[in-house]
């Protein structure tokens, strides 16, 4: 029992990790699935498949080389010189990418909470370094909590969408947007979401070091990613095309069920963005300390602060630029983890910690 319970907790931080603000407010959903019409859900499935086998690898190899941060998995993947290099384009887009998350809660402040885009951004900030001082366990803890109930509410969310007398257009476009654009997007999706993920997947796969727990809790991960992606899909195109027009455009879903129910799923779009956005930080602060052995807490502060000034440009506009030409330059790594079958075998060191 224990050992599910592992498993399932390595899930759930699997999710939480890709759930992030994108994913969470729809924006994400839409730029790369729902957009193509009834290629949608094939889509999903395609990058479904790409989370399930690269998230194993990328946790299994972690627990096999035992590697600190995710520049010990590149150094593997590309070799020394090439995998430094690698390392730090990657700082600099997971730097991006928690601009978009940061971005994304000072929406959700505006555009759902009557509360202005820069209290979001700093309310999230304070919080995030407060959670951070508590470490993976924190991480760990903050996933358990908040995945399930954004899997549930986002299933009733889209039972309560296709449950009411719909226009189904949308359901039965084709897509008239480039093939290839349309076929390339579940493999940018997956490359982008994998690199980045490696942030928590790398050291989470060095702590838990179990083969079989890893490996279930990337299958389970890795479908209920996909089918979040197929929830969110569906209820998104059954408002298409005028709900295209919201930041969040989930949270514009929800202010249909109700003012309750709308606050309810507002307060679980925001912990998704925040759980992925602390689980981010908290790897890129650990990688930063190994090149600098700064303090910890200085780095993170540093972080936050490049990150808020980032936001300044909105949620929308970061995402829809940044995403995408992120995805481009993830898809070599995904080649590359894909195509590795060389595990060898783990050395006795302990696993990787967040100084103190």
């Amino acid at each position: 029992m224990k050992h599910w319970a592992r498993s399932i907790q390595v899930a759930l931080v699997f999710i939480g990790t890709v759930v992030g603000a994108g994913f969470a407010s729809g924006r994400e959903v839409l730029q790369f699935f729902t957009r193509f019409g009834y290629w949608g859900p094939y889509l999903i499935i395609v990058s479904t498949m790409f989370f399930v086998w690269i998230g194993a690898k990328v946790m299994l190899l972690s627990a096999k080389l035992n590697a600190r941060s995710y520049e010990d998995l590149n150094k593997h993947l590309f070799g020394d010189s090439a995998g430094r290099w690698v390392s730090h384009m990657m700082l600099i887009v997971l730097l991006g990418v928690n601009a978009v998350m940061l971005a994304g809660a000072g929406s959700v402040f505006s555009e759902h909470l009557n509360l202005s885009y820069q209290t979001g951004l700093i309310v999230t900030m304070f919080a995030c370094f407060l959670l951070l001082r508590k470490g993976m366990n924190a991480i760990l803890t903050i996933n358990t909590f908040v995945v399930p109930l954004m899997i549930g509410f986002s299933a009733f969310l889209v039972f309560e969408m296709l449950r009411q007398p719909l226009p189904d257009q949308w359901f039965r476009a084709p897509n008239e947007q480039s093939a290839w654009a349309a076929w390339l997007s579940p493999f940018l999706y997956a490359a982008f979401n994998l690199s980045m993920s490696q942030a928590v997947l790398v050291p989470l796969g060095s702590t838990i070091g179990d083969v079989k727990i890893l490996r279930k809790g990337a299958w389970m991960g890795g479908i209920g990613i996909g089918a979040l992606l197929l929830a969110a899909h569906f209820a998104l195109s059954s408002r298409m095309p005028g709900i295209a027009e919201f930041d969040i455009p989930m949270g514009g879903l929800a202010m249909e069920l109700g003012t309750w129910l709308h606050w309810v799923y507002v307060f679980l779009i925001f912990m998704e963005i925040f759980t992925t956005l602390v689980a981010d930080i908290y790897g890129l602060t650990l990688q930063l300390h190994e090149r600098t052995k700064a303090s910890p807490w200085m780095l993170t502060a540093i972080l936050l602060l490049l990150c808020f000034l980032a936001g300044q440009f909105g949620f929308g506009t970061l995402l829809s630029t940044l995403y995408p030409m992120f995805g481009l330059l993830s898809l070599g790594w995904l080649f590359l983890i894909g195509r590795d079958n060389a595990l060898p075998a783990r050395p006795s060191q302990p696993p990787p910690k967040l100084p103190a």
